[in-house]
């Protein structure tokens, strides 16, 4: 997965939350462009109901995904 690819994910508007699958199956979920921090070969997602989060390697992203929202 590019950087820009996830860029492109996290500044568009209206934002559309998405999951990221990791290359051994984890999966993120971003749910506001807030909650992720893109670095060069890395992005940070943050987990909002704790003062936890995730650092994953660009190379392992597997798979990006938009979530199914409930409306």
């Amino acid at each position: 997965m590019t950087a820009e690819t996830i860029r492109q994910l996290l500044q568009q508007r209206p934002f559309v939350p998405f999951a990221v699958r990791m290359s051994n199956g984890d999966v993120f979920e971003v749910g506001h462009p807030e909650f992720a921090i893109l670095l060069r070969n890395n992005l940070i997602v943050g987990f909002p109901d704790s003062d936890h989060f995730a650092i994953c390697a660009l190379l392992h992203i597997a798979d990006v995904q938009p979530l199914q929202t409930a409306r």
